[in-house]
């Protein structure tokens, strides 16, 4: 059976430690890309195909913006989000929806409530229940239906592997890797997700993420718009305490996190990272990721341990802190 990098292939990326013993190890593979482009650094199999998982919302965001779609600031962010379901969230996406009377019904993605805590509480007390547009990548699947709208593609079967939509995103993602998948499955969301090597999917992401709005190529253009706007408003990328969030809003970076075990990030002057953990746990991949750029001197160390502070990386024993989740790249 297909698959990506086996046990063999991966080396330790992070360890849990409770009371001063290794609890657990996170194992799984990492790359680094310069500033140039060029491979800095490789933890692992780099080169066997991985499902991005969210990371490929970046990409798919892109596809609906250069398919006649215009989104800006919170908008585009909306767009690359996995968001947490706040009040704000649910707005944005709405407001998308609302640009061509889309009914939220006409979503693919799931029913679900609310990740953020708050927001499910209050939906629940109001009487709430499950809907579309609180799932987490609503923003992403309000875009695409926007760029149907704006194309007079179907918005029926728009998740469809063979719609026009769909096909544009599988374009713009091999542009930007420069490789055809591997794979291609379906993602937690309903939408096509395809298997890319996590060198592939880091090149792709530094493409997008350090791509110039002077760019005479409107593909590049809107991945700038897209970057800035996914920097200038953090909040809507994830929400309140999300670990991509936070890494943006106190760094500065481009970060995005994906389903099992995915991170992309992207520091100001370029380095760029791609992080999978092997079995499938998100709980390290961002301090993993905030090193490996730290250890290539495109953030400072002290910057890093001040927000690993913020991660909720502490291990509990009762009422206090007795280890930590730590990067050991």
């Amino acid at each position: 059976m297909a698959g990506t990098f086996s046990v063999s292939d991966a080396v330790e990326l992070a360890v849990v430690e409770r009371s001063g013993f290794v609890e657990s190890r996170h194992a799984g593979s990492a790359v680094v890309l310069g500033p140039d482009g060029e491979v800095a650094r490789s933890l692992g199999d780099v080169r066997s195909p991985v499902f991005p998982r969210s990371t490929l919302k970046p990409f798919q965001a892109v596809a609906s913006m250069t398919s006649g779609v215009t989104l800006r600031g919170e908008d585009a962010a909306i767009a690359t989000a996995s968001h947490s379901g706040t009040a704000a969230h649910v707005a944005l996406v709405r407001g998308l929806l609302a640009r061509e009377r889309i009914p939220a019904t006409a979503l693919g993605c799931p029913l679900a409530l609310p990740i953020d805590t708050a927001a499910r509480d209050q939906v629940i007390r109001s009487g709430g229940a499950k809907e579309r547009v609180y799932m987490e990548c609503s923003g992403k699947h309000a875009a695409m239906l926007l760029a149907c709208a704006a194309n007079d593609w179907p918005l029926e079967g728009y998740l469809a592997p063979e719609h026009p939509m769909q096909r544009k995103v599988l374009d713009v993602l091999e542009r930007f890797t420069g490789e055809r998948p591997a794979a291609s499955g379906v993602d937690g969301c309903g939408a096509p997700v395809h298997a890319v090597s996590l060198t592939g999917l880091a090149r792709g992401i530094q493409k997008i993420t350090t791509a110039q709005t002077s760019s005479p190529f409107a593909l590049f253009r809107e991945a700038a718009v897209l970057t800035e706007a996914a920097t200038e408003h953090p909040w809507a990328v994830g929400g309140p305490g999300r670990p991509d969030t936070i890494a943006m809003e106190r760094l500065g970076v481009f970060a995005k996190i994906g389903a099992e075990g995915l991170m992309v990030m992207t520091a100001p002057n370029g380095t760029s990272t791609a992080v999978k953990v092997l079995d499938g746990s998100a709980r390290a991949t961002t301090i993993v990721a905030l090193r490996l750029l730290a250890d290539a001197g495109a953030l400072e160390h002290d910057a890093v341990d001040a927000v690993q502070a913020e991660l909720d990386l502490w291990i509990m024993g009762g009422d206090r802190p007795v280890g930590e989740i730590r990067a050991t790249v």
